[in-house]
């Protein structure tokens, strides 16, 4: 068996892994690229194998860096299935038409740029060589229809008339829709065929809801062969789900080759015990000044597990009872599917919350906002409030359009709950907020470029480590050392080299073999196969 890394190789996002069989070709995720808008958007685009040869992939769950290019994949070859939990297969019926959506509106707004430029070249002033605002706004009128919508007929008119670069999108909602018909969501612990004798089981990697660690197994030259795909692993003892698996069945615990995730592998997280108390601190700090609480967090999983720890603080009166709004029609939705998965809490949601009949996710202040219009009216209350809005790393959605507004008044904060991918707009508002506030707020005050304008970041930066998925070091290291895997040799993925390299060298002066491959890179399993017989 070959294990050829093609994604999330010493770096964060586009998971992607194939294992190779005489008879089969195996896709561990097939996730994708995200950062800088136009490097992540060419990697994007380019998958370097013909769809067609894959035999079926498994998913290790629905996060859009792990699922993301699926729809790619389906409407370009692929015959075969998605395997995955139950859970992400409820979960990936939101996620995936979302991100179509989310690759229509880009390239809609990018072709919407375009051809505003080029009409505005055209109709520049000979004498001022520039174009008044009053022919500017005629242009602006002209390609949309109404104030918010773009008129993709009329852009795409002139596209072909003046024969301009216009951007297709990745693939579309519908393409995402199509997708869904591959998936096969299986239960946790139940043995899946995949391929010839080859075949995987889910074991609860506790990160997000129906987030699995995969075993797979095949032959190679009549031995018994297992990989153990970590996926995301979560965090133990974390409000909500239960924690990741310890105890595998007893034909699964001899692993001959783990691809171990490691996003935070130089890194320890703020207790989990601390999480409550550290969000009504900043909260009530925010609140008790007048200002609001922006809080970008991804639809699935950050958000639930927010208001999960709102709703207890609210319970507890511990902080000002202020509206809390959830800005992300994705993250309604999805967050109807943890609703639908109770079987996957931990004792500790069931005593408090469903044992009282309460649902964990919802409140008397809690409001999910829907419609753009309604978006758009948050912005224009000055009152204290709670917004939660997505993207986690704040390159989409209506995050920005509420940092307009929001991020230039020193009484708001904005309140960054996850991990920011390096060259992410989100990583750029965490470094320059928490320096300049590190400087005591002296000097000049950064500046950020919000959709083609600068904004000053007045606005307070905070950052809660222990609201993470993830687990760091320390819990990476519990998984391995306490779990009732034998490892032979680990393949680091998943991590940014400054988090991966130094864990390597931790797990090696633990007696771990270890290696951290480069993306393209290929281990031949037959090798060091032989080495250990």
């Amino acid at each position: 068996m070959q294990v050829t890394f093609i994604g999330a190789a010493r770096e964060v996002t586009g998971s992607m892994h194939m294992l190779a069989t005489d008879s089969d070709r195996i896709l561990l995720d097939c996730g994708m690229f995200q950062g800088r808008r136009k490097e992540s958007a060419a990697k994007n685009r380019v998958i370097p194998f013909d769809p067609g040869i894959i035999t079926n992939i498994v998913l290790s769950h629905a996060h859009i860096d792990h699922s993301g290019r699926l729809p790619v994949l389906t409407k370009n070859g692929f015959n075969g299935r998605i395997f995955c939990t139950r859970p992400t297969e409820g979960a990936c019926k939101y996620m995936l038409p979302d991100a179509g959506h989310i690759q229509e509106s880009d390239a809609a707004y990018l072709n919407y740029k375009t051809v505003r430029g080029a009409l505005a070249e055209m109709r520049k002033s000979r004498k001022a060589r520039k174009i008044s605002n009053r022919k500017l706004e005629e242009i602006k009128r002209m390609l949309k229809k109404g104030p918010h919508n773009l008129d993709d007929g009329v852009i795409q008119g002139y596209i072909n008339q003046f024969n301009l670069n216009g951007i297709e999108p990745l693939y579309t909602a519908e393409d995402a829709r199509q997708a869904l018909d591959y998936f096969d969501g299986v239960p946790y612990r139940y043995e899946a065929s995949i391929g010839k004798g080859m075949t995987c089981k889910f074991y609860d990697a506790g990160h997000i809801l129906g987030s699995a660690i995969t075993i797979v197994k095949t032959r190679e030259n009549g031995r018994l062969v297992t990989i153990c795909f970590s996926g995301d692993i979560g965090r133990f003892d974390k409000p909500i789900l239960k924690d990741p698996t310890l105890e595998f069945e007893a034909d699964d615990t001899e692993v001959d080759l783990m691809l171990l995730e490691s996003t935070y592998g130089n890194r320890v997280h703020e207790p989990v015990a601390d999480l409550k108390g550290r969000l009504e601190e900043v909260l009530a700090e925010t609140l008790n000044r007048g200002g609001t609480v922006l809080i970008p967090a991804f639809a699935f999983g950050r958000t639930q597990a927010l208001l999960y720890v709102l709703h207890e603080l609210y319970n507890e009166n511990a902080v000002p009872r202020v509206p809390v709004y959830v800005d992300s029609p994705l993250a309604t939705n999805l967050t109807q599917v943890f609703g639908e998965h109770p079987e996957v809490y931990d004792e500790e949601t069931h005593d408090t919350f469903l044992e009282k009949g309460q649902n964990p996710f919802a409140f008397k202040q809690m409001k999910f906002v829907k419609s753009v219009e309604e978006s758009i009216e948050l912005n224009k209350q000055n009152a204290p409030q709670i917004i939660i809005a997505a993207s986690g790393m704040i390159e989409a959605g209506r995050i920005l359009h509420h940092l307009r507004y929001k991020i230039h008044d020193p009484k708001n904060t904005i309140l960054l709950v996850g991990y920011m991918a390096q060259h992410t707009l989100g990583r750029r508002i965490q470094d320059q907020g928490l320096a300049y506030a590190e400087s005591g707020r002296k000097g000049d005050v950064p500046m950020v470029k919000i959709l083609g304008k600068e904004y000053p970041l007045r606005a307070r930066v905070v950052k809660i480590g222990g609201f993470s998925a993830h687990a760091d070091k320390n819990e990476m290291l519990r998984f391995l050392k306490k779990s009732n895997l034998k490892v032979k040799k680990i393949a680091l993925i998943h991590g940014e080299e400054e988090q991966s390299l130094p864990f390597a060298d931790e797990l090696r002066s633990d007696g771990y073999k270890v290696t951290v491959p480069r993306r393209g890179e290929s281990i031949e399993l037959s090798g060091f196969l032989r080495e250990r017989e």
